[in-house]
């Protein structure tokens, strides 16, 4: 197992054994296909390449003609779910498990690498390795409900050597100032400014993906109309979590679907200016890429060249790394494509040479460490308790001492020092490191205290300045032996360096001076000084005695006063209680109590219920109007196509005409498409409003059922409690009280009814030719469509804003 640390977290990774690069080809299909050329093994695991000598100069052709390649797997004529299976499927399955995985298309201009990686994303059967992986993990994560999986996306593209981020036209991530840069870590090789989005399902993820898809640059030649003119790399990031364990480790791992941008020759594909330089750069960076895989290839190579272009030092970590890598070499069949085909074939053979190590990668996280060993401590205290008990050790405390216990600890060691307790009682390891600790603080608070003692009272003289020495020897307040005048010699005292400015006649004055300095001095230091100190506290806890009783006199004096209030009867004069109008001997009919009620104690109720139902008769309208608008629009479509319709068979008719490939239409006809146009996306509009006038219908349909519901109820509790309760009963229904009959909690919400987005989802998924799994793929088409066409709206009026 090999360690590697970052900052906040541990990166474990899991050796696995090395293993081959599996290496897959696939066919395009064609009419004019190489039978005689081009020869498949009956394992579908060998393709044979023959060609023909050329004996038409009269010279001797020593030239090879026959190649024979060995690969995993040949796949002709084969479908896109044949390819998806065959290729990817292992490899995303393992990305769950801890694996990293690349997946990468490599062949020649035309060849067919964008169809297979990406597909069509026009029709749902003919989706590529990249949404087909997306769906793949997120069915999987559903399939595990015991793991808390996270993905990320990104969509990397590399043109003319300059590294772009695809979703940068995202509002949330918006253009980067400063250029994107590959850097590297110890975790691997990473982008510096490319932006990673969460999905948190799998429409959102589409969604991402067909906008990275319309900001590729593609351009025409002759081999291909929409050639892809960079190289792009689309990275899945998952992260797994147990939500079962709680162990702090967790996997990640990330899919790596690169799609090459073709290789081509010049005199094929008639490339010039920008496209030309396009191709310079193209095929520059698969030449690298080829001398890369050699070298890996290679045994006895200590170097590998991945810094040469953006391309192979972006794939360092698939290239060789530690990762399943599965290459897919698209070729012609095509007896004209042959050489690029042999080209193409050669690498893939090379890259089976090259191995790599697969592992999990495992990471620790900081955070659930911290918990977890917190755990472990509390199970340590509790056993530890439990030892302390069987030892009868009572009152044992191993948590970290606070403010409190400090205290009482430098209490107990000052006790000590002065003689007033015998010993310390010592329970467990931090009491005795505390008691030491305070020991220090006593003794360096006493050499602060005699210092500044001595320092109110003499005059301090360093033993080593011997300038200072001299002078007061020239004073004459030191002998030349060292001693003080005033020392005795032997028994008695003695006072020290008396102030140059003492006089024998000021004694007493400077007595009664000296006194008022250290009185005056106390009171400045406070706690500084011992019998400030002492003062302090004593002074201070009188004040605090003081007040605690006076409180407690309050506090008796106010129970006092409560207990003779209470006892007390009222005072004539007091508020009496609003006598209620005399009830009728029979109650009056229920119509002409409602009117009553809804006049007097369901005002608001009711006038609540004739909002409501005001808008929804405003809503019903408005949804009617909607309707006749919508069906007008219908019709007008069904006149517009049926003019459409003629004038088709009208050209059919006199004859189709043609330009480059383009059918040539006339402007009549131009004008009813554009129509027809106008009309489908207005009746879209009326549409969708009629669905949210419906859907507020609905829900304005439900507040009045709930207000007439509500009004009817408080009518019945009123009708019951003004003309049926007893009037001995009435006491207990005044305000304020919380016996209120009829007046059963709602346990639960009801919920909406079933509106015309669900039975519009409902018949998605129920009349869509690929069944449900297809929906959130054409929802993430329909709203990346709808985005763009309104940005190049915008973009349109802006322009015509400027003219």
């Amino acid at each position: 197992m090999m360690r590697r640390k970052n900052d906040n977290k541990r990166y474990f990774t899991r050796m696995g054994t090395r293993k081959k690069v599996h290496a897959f080809v696939r066919v395009k299909p064609t009419d004019d296909f190489a039978h005689e050329m081009i020869k498949y093994g009956d394992d579908n695991k060998s393709i044979d390449i023959h060609i023909k000598k050329d004996l038409q100069k009269g010279f001797v052709n020593n030239k090879q003609t026959d190649w024979s390649f060995k690969l995993d797997g040949v796949l002709h004529n084969a479908s896109q779910d044949l390819v998806y299976e065959t290729v990817a499927k292992d490899v995303v399955a393992q990305a769950l498990d801890g694996y990293n995985g690349t997946i990468m298309c490599y062949g020649q201009t035309g060849a067919g690498k964008t169809y297979t990686m990406t597909g069509t994303t026009e029709n749902y059967k003919h989706r590529g390795i990249l949404p087909r992986a997306l769906q793949q993990v997120f069915r999987m994560i559903e399939e595990r409900p015991t793991h808390a999986i996270t993905v990320r996306v990104s969509y990397l593209e590399i043109y003319n050597e300059s590294l772009f981020d695809l979703l940068s036209t995202l509002p949330c991530v918006g253009p980067s100032v400063t250029p994107m840069t590959i850097v590297e870590n110890p975790q691997g090789v990473f982008i510096k400014g490319l932006s990673v989005h969460l999905t948190s399902q799998e429409e959102d993820a589409f969604s991402l993906l067909f906008e990275g898809e319309t900001n590729r640059i593609i351009a025409s030649h002759t081999m291909n109309k929409n050639s892809s003119r960079s190289h792009c790399i689309f990275t899945i990031y998952v992260e797994a979590h147990s939500r079962t364990l709680s162990d702090e480790k967790y996997i990640t791992s990330k899919i790596n679907l690169v799609d090459l941008a073709g290789s081509e020759r010049l005199k094929k594909s008639g490339s010039e200016g920008r496209v030309l330089k396009e191709a310079t750069y193209i095929n520059k960076s698969l030449s690298f890429l080829e001398q890369a895989i050699i070298a890996l290839g290679d045994q006895k190579r200590d170097h590998i060249p991945f810094r040469q272009c953006k391309l192979t030092h972006a794939l360092k970590d698939s290239l060789g790394g530690n990762c399943n890598m599965v290459l897919l070499t698209n070729i012609y069949g095509e007896a004209s494509q042959l050489e690029e085909t042999l080209s193409s074939l050669r690498f893939a053979s090379r890259m089976k040479l090259v191995t790599t190590e697969p592992a999990i990668n495992e990471k620790y996280d900081a955070e659930r460490m911290v918990k977890n060993l917190e755990k472990e401590l509390a199970l340590l205290k509790q056993e530890l308790a439990i030892h302390d008990s069987l030892a009868n050790r009572t009152l044992v405390n191993y948590d970290p001492m606070d403010e409190i216990q400090i205290a009482e600890i430098n209490s107990q060691v000052r006790r000590y020092l002065e003689g007033t307790l015998d010993e310390i009682d010592i329970i467990n390891l931090r009491q005795i490191q505390e008691v030491f600790n305070q020991f220090r603080v006593v003794l360096s608070q006493q050499e602060q205290e005699v210092e500044l003692t001595l320092r109110r009272k003499y005059t301090l003289i360093d033993k080593n300045d011997f300038a200072a020495i001299s002078a007061v020897q020239k004073a004459g307040l030191m002998d030349v032996d060292g001693h003080l005048v005033g020392e005795p010699d032997g028994q008695g005292f003695g006072l020290g360096v008396t102030p140059f400015s003492a006089k024998p006649g000021k004694k007493a004055k400077s007595k009664k001076m000296f006194k008022e300095q250290l009185s005056t001095s106390a009171r400045k230091e406070g706690a500084s000084s011992p019998v400030g100190g002492k003062d302090l506290d004593f002074s201070t806890s009188k004040t605090q005695l003081t007040p605690s009783s006076k409180e407690g006199d309050v506090k008796d004096m106010l129970m006092r006063d409560r207990e003779t209030s209470s006892t007390e009867p009222l005072p004539l004069d007091s508020p009496k209680e609003e006598l209620r109008p005399p009830r009728p001997s029979t109650p009056p009919p229920k119509p002409v109590a409602f009117e009553d009620f809804k006049n007097e104690r369901g005002s608001e109720i009711n006038r609540i219920f004739k909002e409501n139902k005001s808008i929804l008769n405003e809503r019903r309208k408005r949804a009617s109007e909607t309707t006749q608008r919508i069906n007008a629009i219908k019709r007008e479509m069904d006149m517009t196509k049926e003019a459409l319709n003629f004038q088709k068979s009208l050209r059919e008719k006199q004859g189709e005409y043609e330009n480059k490939g383009l059918m040539i239409i006339d402007e009549e006809e131009f004008l009813l498409i554009l129509k027809l146009k106008d009309l489908k996306k207005q009746y879209r509009t009326e549409y969708q409003d009629l669905r949210d006038l419906k859907a507020e219908i609905q829900y304005c349909q439900h507040l009045v059922d709930q207000c007439r519901h509500r009004l009817l109820m408080e009518f019945d509790i009123w009708y019951n409690e003004s003309f049926f309760i007893p009037e001995d009963i009435q006491v207990s229904l005044k305000p304020g009280s919380s016996i209120r009959p009829g007046m059963v909690p709602i346990s639960r919400i009801v919920s909406l009814g079933e509106d015309d987005q669900d039975k519009f989802s409902q018949l998605q998924q129920t009349e869509l030719p690929e069944g449900p799994d297809s929906i959130s793929f054409y929802n993430a088409k329909v709203k990346t469509e709808q985005k763009h066409n309104y940005l190049k709206t915008m973009m349109g009026f802006q322009q015509a804003h400027r003219k």
